[in-house]
């Protein structure tokens, strides 16, 4: 039986990442939790749009702005607001691929990041399901402002996302 962790693996990496036809600088964090589904049990949750606020801090005042319900598939645009650190952000993804249940890409249009290219996975391990997050993102603000405050805040955002999902999902 695979021993479920109290906290998340969370890597940090620098790397680059396609923008504007060209590879750019950009910031690699994959975190990835055991929960005790299958793939195809897991899924449906994340076919949900709105369950994205169950399992986003309520410091980030996360809300679709979309008309629900919302038709989760390639090519499916999604509206929302957070706010971070008193500031409201407008966020528009796009979902740019939709492979259930092994995953899907979202892909920030507009909002608060230069590139925010986020990938979940979901991969059968152990008699349950390795539930995993790659993001590639770059802030407004680059280097400097990643090492002072958005890492720390993107490391707090998927702490607590993979604590909820073992809340829901880990017993």
């Amino acid at each position: 039986m695979q021993a479920v962790a109290t906290r998340p693996e969370l890597r940090f990496e620098e790397t680059t990442f396609p923008r504007n036809g060209r590879p750019r600088p950009a910031i690699r964090l994959s975190a990835s939790v055991w929960l005790p589904l299958a793939p195809r049990e897991l899924f449906p949750f994340f076919s949900e749009a709105t369950n994205l606020q169950a399992i986003t801090p309520d410091w980030l005042d996360f809300r679709i702005l979309t008309p629900l319900p919302i038709e989760m598939r390639a090519g499916a645009l999604i509206r929302y607001r957070i706010r971070v650190r008193g500031m409201a952000f407008g966020w528009l993804t796009e979902i740019e691929e939709w492979d259930p249940p092994r995953g899907f890409v979202d892909r920030q249009l507009k909002g608060p990041y230069e590139l925010w290219h986020h990938r979940h996975g979901f991969e059968p391990a152990d008699g349950g399901t390795l539930a995993t997050d790659v993001v590639h993102y770059w802030p407004k603000g680059g280097r400097l402002a990643d090492r002072l405050f958005v890492r720390r805040d993107v490391a707090r955002i998927f702490e607590y996302r993979s604590q909820r999902l073992l809340e829901l999902f880990g017993r």
